[in-house]
């Protein structure tokens, strides 16, 4: 569905420090996890009045009202949910409900959702067609599309300026930015860097992209498969055994810890598993996926933490062992 004509838009552009504090927004939802904890780690918690479903960090927002819910299952196996998926995306219907109803009760002047991925969360087709359904005040709308860290730290300034604010959006940025430097320049003393596999999805396999392939190098790792700025391609079975990682690392998308450990017969059960040199090495990982990598917000850093407590266990250990990861 369109859009209404009168729907607006925020003009970053048109907004400076001079611009008074009144025009900024004081009432937002955010639909998607990432931006509710960059909304948080700018400081600006307080104007948040509802969340998506799936929003769940810091766990001070789980007490605002949810304002998204699934149109699919969940308790399904990942086959199942990637083949629902596909087919509702094929069809032109929304993987995601907003509820309109909900938006009116907590009327808010900004709502941030997201156009990178529609099976990931709302969209912003979803909102524009709930907010389509109630034509009082149409709140803005501020759509993140973040492939790459580049565009992650823009997307944080962005947002920073959209709340009134640019100069915390920089600083959160810097200190992001310092932390992973910091990193890198440790793993870099490294002599020799293990090739290293990130899957996305079991079944069908994908492997990582987007922002992951920086991850990985980042923190000492040669990536294999996946390109920086490009969606986390599928990946065929017989490619990842011709290649033959060092590391493996499975980090499903949406999936914690426990529920990758419950579907990982989807790769277990494969021909030539046991043949790999990461799992004869026991150097196959599981990560939560769902807290950190497939979050392009602050806690990234923290991503690239883990990876480089796997990638270099004697080098690297900031505690994250059994909590974010776990050896298979």
């Amino acid at each position: 569905m369109s859009p209404s004509p009168a729907h607006p838009r925020f003009d970053i552009q048109s907004l400076s420090s001079d611009t008074p504090l009144a025009v900024f927004p004081s009432r937002v939802i955010s639909l998607l996890p990432a931006a509710t904890e960059i909304v948080c780690a700018l400081g600006f918690e307080s104007r948040l009045v509802g969340r998506s479903h799936e929003c769940d960090t810091p766990p001070s927002v789980l007490a605002l009202p949810v304002c998204t819910e699934p149109r699919i299952p969940l308790d399904v196996d990942g086959g199942a949910i990637h083949e629902r998926v596909e087919r509702y995306i094929r069809e032109g219907l929304s993987v995601y409900r907003v509820e309109p109803g909900r938006l009116r009760m907590l009327a808010p002047d900004l709502i941030i959702t997201q156009t990178q991925c529609a099976a990931c969360a709302a969209t912003e087709q979803d909102v524009d067609a709930a907010v389509y359904l109630w034509m009082e005040n149409h709140p803005a709308v501020l759509s993140m599309a973040p492939h790459d860290l580049a565009s992650v730290w823009a997307e944080i300034r962005r947002v920073a300026a959209a709340l009134g604010d640019p100069y915390r959006g920089d600083a959160l940025v810097t200190r992001l930015t310092a932390r992973m430097e910091a990193i890198a320049r440790t793993a870099d003393s490294v002599p020799l860097r293990p090739t290293v596999a990130c899957i996305e999805w079991l079944d069908p396999l994908m492997a990582a992209g987007n922002w992951m392939p920086e991850l990985i190098t980042l923190a000492g790792g040669v990536n294999l498969f996946g390109i920086a700025g490009q969606h986390s391609p599928w990946l065929h079975w017989a490619h990842l055994v011709e290649q033959d990682p060092d590391v493996i690392c499975l980090m499903p998308c949406g999936y914690d810890i426990g529920r990758t450990r419950k579907e990982i017969d989807a790769l277990t059960n494969r021909p030539d598993w046991k043949r790999l040199k990461a799992v004869r090495e026991r150097r196959v990982y599981l990560a939560d996926g769902n807290a950190y990598f497939n979050r392009p917000g602050p806690r990234l850093v923290e991503s690239v933490e883990l990876l480089a407590e796997m990638f270099h266990p004697t080098l690297f250990r900031f505690g994250h062992a059994g909590n974010g990861w776990e050896r298979l």
